[in-house]
């Protein structure tokens, strides 16, 4: 298979998974309900602070650090939600048996796309197990990251997703059809800096829209995610006049003007390739160019899996462009599918 194929294959399949994901949900049962600890690592923690956003009560808190202090955290929680791609990553592991041991009254929830991974298979934690075609053979997670947030969202509010879903399918099968043409041609010019835009509840979506692009291009094209008001508090001074700026634009008007004003005082100062995600009816003429979909118009805490699909795309392009393979970005072995050199010390 040539080079990029598999994660391609990973990125255009989404809209067809999220449904099965949204079945599995209903079927499941688990039904939570009080807030959570979500955790995971890497791609996975920004799945948790997408899904953070859909869910009242709830806490983000990366694995990574979760080990090492979960008290504070669980003291008015009793539930922690795991959110895994293979659920064989050391510290998704060592978070549950350490709060297992610790705090034996705490409820285990693990959302994964690996059956046969050690989450899933854990004693004491209750499994959402998602289709094995969810779990990508890429190194980068894309089917997983959105499969992982909409399983999420299931978590959090069924029955609002069951009623979204065919919008965010919509959404994103218009970005596959009528959008990648201009991934690609952004990416044709490689921009030295990117910097992906959020307010809150789509912050997730900007640090895995950046994530994404420093993965797949090894580090070369520099990324920054930030919010539209923390912008102009330092982080302004890392545009310049060919950064590529994604612009997740709010579908709350209040959020929006805050947004659309940082946007003028960008397009005013000549910072920045413009990229707009925008709800469907906004003005759009600021930018340099503008996706608008259905899924855009939902409530924001709902759009990440739709949303995230183009910066998918415009970060495999971007690889490609950079010479090199988007299923394996990283040859040397600096970063790996599934992380590898952590040491897990008993307390």
């Amino acid at each position: 298979m040539a080079n990029g194929q598999v994660t391609l294959a990973e990125i255009r399949q989404q809209p067809e998974t999220w449904p099965d994901t949204v079945r599995r949900a209903r079927e499941a049962a688990l039904a939570p309900n009080e807030g959570a600890v979500i955790t995971g690592a890497g791609t996975s923690a920004y799945a948790a602070t997408a899904v953070e956003a859909a869910w009242p009560g709830s806490q983000a808190v990366g694995s990574t650090e979760l080990f090492f202090d979960f008290h504070e955290p669980l003291a008015a929680r009793g539930l922690v939600v795991s959110l895994a791609r293979s659920g064989n990553s050391p510290e998704s592991v060592a978070v549950v048996e350490k709060i297992q041991k610790a705090l034996p009254r705490v409820r285990h929830i693990a959302v994964t796309c690996n059956a046969e991974g050690k989450l899933a298979n854990w004693s004491g934690v209750e499994t959402l197990v998602l289709s094995e075609k969810t779990n990508d053979r890429g190194l980068a997670m894309t089917s997983s990251f959105t499969n992982l947030v909409l399983g999420g969202y299931c978590l959090a509010r069924l029955d609002d997703v069951e009623q979204a879903v065919d919008a965010l399918c919509a959404g994103a099968e218009a970005v596959l059809r009528e959008h990648e043409s201009k991934a690609e041609e952004l990416a044709s010019s490689p921009p030295a800096r990117l910097v992906a835009l959020a307010s809150a509840p789509l912050f997730g979506a900007a640090r895995e829209a950046c994530l994404k692009t420093l993965e797949l291009t090894a580090g070369k094209v520099a990324v920054l995610p930030e919010t539209y008001l923390g912008l102009r508090h330092g982080p302004m001074s890392f545009l310049q006049a060919d950064s590529l700026v994604l612009c997740f634009i709010s579908s709350d008007p209040r959020r929006r003007r805050y947004e659309m004003d940082l946007v003028a005082e960008l397009k005013a100062k000549k910072l920045g390739r413009l990229v707009a995600l925008a709800p469907e009816g906004v003005e759009t003429s600021a930018f340099d160019y503008a996706i608008a979909t259905k899924a855009s118009s939902l409530p924001d805490y709902l759009r990440t899996p739709a949303e995230i699909v183009f910066c998918q795309l415009l970060a495999y392009h971007l690889s490609a462009q950079c010479g090199l393979d988007p299923d394996n970005p990283s040859p040397g072995g600096v970063i790996n599918r599934v992380v590898q050199g952590v040491r897990i010390y008993e307390d």
